[in-house]
């Protein structure tokens, strides 16, 4: 089933982020890479377990996966956010009218694919990563190389619904630069005392992994809420968290023991979201979206 005679193994990962979370790998070792053959790997795998979804990291890094030098994709039977997201712009393209093509309501930049034609969708997805490889629009900051660097890739995912195959192809950019040295399209300063590591394909359906201190770190604002305390910026463990403190403290009147936790669940998440608006290369305004249906009217 998948391409040219390659043979993957399925394995459930003992980080089980969410149900049945499984990576498919490569018997050989080799780097990851998306390309034609990866969407069409992904969409065959999901005719084997139609009920599961596969996705892949991008291939290069600040914005792929933890291993680039072994070529692996992840799966799972699991609803992830982005996937209920509907779309809210559909996009017609000559010589693809078997294709659905639609801008996805999303923080980061979707394009979906919906077709029950397998080649025809295949085409497409490898019509736009193509393009988006040498797509720049400085206006909003995007350049697809810096000399020979190139910084333009995708994260793709790839699920059935409806008895038609569905592809996500997430528009990603790896720049750096003089204010923003992890990423552009990354976690920026202010939102890193949540998150500064980079947003893989699991982040970026919309499932947060947050590093372990939190969970220290969260209990002690838990608790200075509940206690009223007005400046945590002298213990040392949360003094990062002092500004979201007291924007939090300000923010709710009512915080108790019963509904402190809820509460920083809540702007937790809300940060999170804050986090893949700055992964997102089209932002969520209108000059960002007037951007993403320029680049979709060149292809």
């Amino acid at each position: 089933a998948f391409d040219e005679g390659q043979k993957y193994f399925l394995q459930y990962s003992p980080y089980t982020y969410y149900n049945e979370h499984c990576i498919i790998f490569n018997a050989e070792h080799i780097p990851m890479k998306i390309n034609k053959a990866t969407f069409k790997n992904l969409l065959n795998f999901t005719d084997i377990l139609p009920h599961y979804f596969a996705g892949s990291n991008a291939d290069l890094p600040i914005v792929g996966g933890s291993i680039l030098s072994h070529d692996h994709y992840q799966g799972g039977h699991y609803t992830f956010a982005m996937e209920k997201a509907p779309v809210e712009k559909i996009y017609s393209m000559s010589g693809y009218g078997e294709v659905e093509i639609g801008r996805v309501k999303w923080p980061m930049s979707v394009v979906r694919l919906t077709s029950d034609n397998n080649e025809k969708l295949l085409d497409l997805a490898d019509h736009i990563l193509t393009s988006w490889r040498n797509y720049s629009d400085e206006s909003v900051e995007i350049l697809s190389h810096t000399g020979d660097e190139p910084h333009n890739t995708i994260t793709p995912i790839s699920r059935k619904r409806n008895g038609k195959y569905e592809l996500d192809l997430v528009l990603r950019n790896n720049r750096t630069s003089a204010e923003h040295p992890l990423g552009i399209f990354h976690p920026h300063d202010e939102v890193h005392h949540i998150k500064k590591e980079n947003i893989g394909l699991i982040e970026v359906m919309g499932l947060a992994v947050l590093p372990a201190r939190l969970k220290e770190e969260l209990n002690i604002l838990k608790e200075s809420l509940i206690n009223k305390t007005s400046d945590i910026s002298d213990n040392e463990t949360v003094a990062k968290h002092s500004e979201w403190y007291k924007y939090i403290l300000g923010k709710y009147s009512n915080i108790s023991a019963e509904n402190a936790e809820d509460i920083l669940k809540s702007e937790v998440g809300l940060k999170f979201s804050e986090v893949l608006d700055h992964a997102g290369v089209f932002k969520r305004n209108e000059q960002g979206l007037a951007a993403f249906d320029k680049f979709i009217n060149t292809l």
